[in-house]
């Protein structure tokens, strides 16, 4: 069976009515690292929410917060927006908060030193196009699945003594115990004090919504648990906490992220995507299944580069379709070395750290070396002959202002000169 035909069987597999996926708890267990609070005397973490899955008589509210603090979302971000949508397929309703008051301080945690604050206009920016990335993966369609919610709502309104009355529910030692904090307090780096304002806030924005379950990664437990303790202090239930994990980069070795070139974005083109994932170490291939598809596990394809083939187009597909997922497909087989689709030549990889930004990309032509010259290549971009991703470059003075915005793309000139640039 062709990978094509192989990812349209499993989604098929893996697809169901929200009423047989609400019985099968798999879709609940499923990537997830932690759930609190359970029963010490439980072998299953899972018993207290499932029983609450089991008797509630209405849909629960099951939040995400996200702090529009930058402009892009990558495949790590997607886990727990993914783990959302499958509360919205089980028919519950997924409470999506975004963080437009709290994204002015930034979440401190694992931050060795303050964030930056940014202005309402950068976060307004930010925001519409971290909604306009999460489209794909949740259900915005369905009438009653889905609620988005600003934190300045209730945030902004907040006076002097709604805040005191906020800042004694905790003690500074337990501010310190947060991840990042004690380690600043020790080296004598500078807390200022809104940064604990931080976890106090995205604690209320629980209340505000009367949160059922919180989601969020592994270095979210101290904001989710403050959550809980807030809601019990205004006399609410508290929550459920849900963590998934933090998502390993495609170098294998540190967590995903923009600024170590080792992500795989949302926004990215088709070609873009599928190349960096094809390329996905074994050792992570099955965790990405597992986190970033719907695929089953044990249907996965023994041969190793099918499997890294079988990510690569299944993922794309879910945020560019399925016909962009095979032409990226045939055009990354049709970049290899030598016309070799097996994978075993690999495109030449050229780091952009040499270059001065903003640098045209006929000066890129020919500091990798696919052209001899930079003459030569802007003939070649003259002549047709250059393609970026696929696509033919037609304007010669095309420039570039930053590496980040060429990493993992692949340069062509003529039929058998690629270069993939990186960070």
């Amino acid at each position: 069976m062709s990978v094509t035909n192989r990812v349209v069987d499993l989604q098929t597999r893996a697809s169901g009515s929200p009423q047989s996926v609400s019985c099968d708890l798999s879709w609940l267990r499923r990537g997830v690292s932690e759930i609190f609070p359970d029963q010490p005397d439980s072998s299953d973490p899972l018993e207290n929410l499932a029983q609450l899955l089991a008797t509630s008589d209405r849909p629960l509210r099951v939040k995400l917060g996200i702090d529009p603090t930058g402009a892009d979302i990558h495949l790590g971000h997607s886990i727990p927006v993914r783990k959302l949508r499958a509360f919205q397929d089980a028919g519950h309703t997924a409470v999506l908060i975004i963080g437009d008051f709290t994204a002015r301080i930034g979440d401190p945690t694992g931050k060795s030193e303050v964030r930056k604050q940014l202005t309402a206009e950068e976060v307004a920016a930010n925001a519409q196009t971290y909604l306009n990335q999460v489209r794909p993966i949740l259900d915005f369609d369905t009438p009653g699945r889905l609620e988005i919610r600003y934190n300045s709502e209730w945030l902004s309104g907040l006076d002097l003594s709604q805040i005191l009355s906020l800042l004694a529910t905790m003690t500074v030692g337990q501010m310190l115990a947060k991840e990042g904090f004690a380690e600043r307090y020790q080296q004598g780096s500078p807390i200022y004090l809104h940064e604990f304002l931080y976890p106090l806030m995205q604690g209320y924005d629980s209340v505000a919504v009367r949160s059922d379950v919180e989601l969020g990664g592994t270095d979210q437990k101290f904001n989710i648990a403050v959550g809980r303790d807030l809601q019990r202090h205004f006399g609410q239930k508290p929550q459920f906490g849900l963590l998934t994990p933090i998502l390993l980069g495609t170098d294998g070795v540190q967590k995903m992220s923009k600024s170590l070139g080792n992500y795989v974005g949302l926004s990215e083109d088709a070609l873009t995507m599928y190349s960096k994932l094809e390329k996905t170490p074994d050792r992570l291939v099955e965790q990405y299944f597992e986190l970033l598809t719907n695929l089953p596990l044990d249907a996965m394809p023994e041969n190793p580069r099918d499997r890294q083939k079988l990510l690569a187009l299944e993922v794309v597909t879910q945020y560019h379709g399925k016909e962009a997922a095979q032409r990226a497909m045939q055009s990354a087989q049709a970049l290899v070395l030598g016309g070799d689709a097996s994978g075993a030549g690999a495109v030449p990889e050229f780091s952009l750290a040499s270059v001065q930004f903003p640098a045209k990309l006929f000066y890129i032509l020919g500091a990798c070396g696919v052209c001899p010259t930079t003459s030569e290549a802007r003939r070649q971009i003259q002549g047709g002959g250059v393609k970026l991703d696929g696509e033919r470059v037609e304007d010669v003075n095309l420039t570039f202002d930053s590496p980040a915005d060429l990493h993992g793309r692949v340069l062509q000139v003529g039929k058998k000169k690629f270069v993939r640039l990186v960070v």
